[in-house]
C-alpha cells in the first residue's frame, strides 16, 4: 500500500539542493547588479524544485519499467519496489513538470522574454530524456553533461536573467561551480551504482570510466567549486570568498569517496554532497549580493 511517506521518499528529497543552490547563487548575482526581485526569485525556485521532483519521478518510472531498479542499493523507488503503479508515477512526473511550466510562464510574462518558453521546453525534454525515451542519454554516459548544463549554466543564469533581465559576468562564472557540484552529486550516486548499473546495461559515465577515475572526477569537481570564489573575488570583490566557508562540508564526502567506500557506504557522501551544494550556493549567493 503506497503512502504519502513513500511518495515523498520517491521524490528523493536529498537531491533537492541541486535545485535550490543555483537559485540562491543566481539571485546573488542578480543582487550584485541591483536587479534582484524577490517574488521572481521565489518563482524561479518553484520552477527548479518542480523540475527536480519531476525528473526524479520520471527516473523512477523509466528505470522501474526497464527493470534496472530490481537490485538497486540506492534510495527507495516507487515502481521498482512495487509500491505504486508505473502509470501513477509517470503521471506524477508530468504533474511536476506542469507546475514548473506554469511557474516558468509567469516569469516569461514578467520579463517579456518569450524565447524563454523554448528554454523551458528543452529543460523538460532533457528531464524526461535522461532515462525516458527509447534511447535515454543517461544510459550513455551523458548525465553529467546535462546536469552541468541544466543545473549549473541554465539554472543560475536563468535565475539571474529572470530578475535582472540581463546576464552579467558574475552569473556566468557562478554557474560553473554550482554545475560542478551538481555533477559531483551525480558522480557519487553513479559511483555507488556501478555494479548494478553495469549488469542492467545502464552505461553511466561512472560505468564507462570505472571506479578509480570516477573518484578522481568527483574530487576534481569539488576542487572547481573551491577555485571559483577566488575568480569571482577578482570580478566583484572579496565578499565572493564567502563561498569558501562551505569547504569544511567537503571534507567528509571527499574522505568517503577517496577512501574507497562502496555501495551503501557511499550514501553519506551523497547526502554530504547535497549539504555542501546547498551551503555553497547560499554562501556564494550571499557573497555576490554583499559585493
Amino acid at each position: 500500500m503506497r503512502t504519502t511517506a513513500q511518495w515523498v521518499s520517491g521524490a528523493r528529497p536529498r537531491t533537492l539542493p541541486a535545485a535550490v543552490a543555483p537559485v540562491l547563487a543566481g539571485t546573488g548575482a542578480a543582487t550584485a547588479v541591483d536587479g534582484a526581485v524577490a517574488w521572481r526569485a521565489v518563482v524561479a525556485g518553484v520552477v527548479a524544485l518542480a523540475l527536480q521532483v519531476g525528473v526524479n519521478y520520471a527516473n523512477d518510472y523509466s528505470d522501474g519499467v526497464r527493470g534496472t531498479d530490481e537490485n538497486r542499493v540506492g534510495p527507495f523507488r516507487l515502481v521498482g519496489s512495487g509500491a505504486a503503479r508505473p502509470s501513477a508515477v509517470k503521471a506524477a512526473a508530468f504533474a511536476a513538470f506542469g507546475v514548473g511550466a506554469l511557474a516558468g510562464l509567469a516569469l516569461v510574462v514578467a520579463t517579456g522574454a518569450w524565447w524563454l518558453i523554448a528554454v523551458g521546453a528543452v529543460c523538460i525534454a532533457a528531464a524526461w530524456g535522461y532515462t525516458g525515451t527509447s534511447r535515454p542519454y543517461g544510459y550513455r554516459g551523458l548525465g553529467e553533461v546535462a546536469v552541468f548544463v541544466f543545473f549549473g549554466l541554465v539554472a543560475v543564469i536563468g535565475t539571474t536573467f529572470a530578475q535582472a533581465e540581463r546576464v552579467p559576468a558574475e552569473a556566468v562564472v557562478a554557474a560553473v561551480p554550482v554545475g560542478a557540484l551538481a555533477c559531483a552529486l551525480l558522480v557519487a550516486n553513479n559511483l555507488r551504482d556501478i555494479p548494478t548499473d553495469a549488469v542492467s546495461g545502464k552505461r553511466t559515465l561512472a560505468v564507462k570510466i570505472g571506479d578509480r577515475r570516477s573518484r578522481l572526477l568527483y574530487a576534481a569537481l569539488v576542487a572547481v567549486a573551491g577555485v571559483a570564489p577566488v575568480v569571482l573575488a577578482f570580478l566583484t570583490g572579496p565578499w565572493a570568498l564567502l563561498g569558501l566557508l562551505a569547504a569544511p562540508l567537503a571534507v567528509g564526502p571527499l574522505r568517503v569517496v577517496l577512501g574507497g567506500s562502496l555501495g551503501r557506504a557511499l550514501v553519506p557522501a551523497i547526502a554530504g554532497t547535497g549539504k555542501l551544494q546547498l551551503a555553497y550556493g547560499a554562501l556564494l549567493g550571499l557573497g555576490l549580493a554583499l559585493s
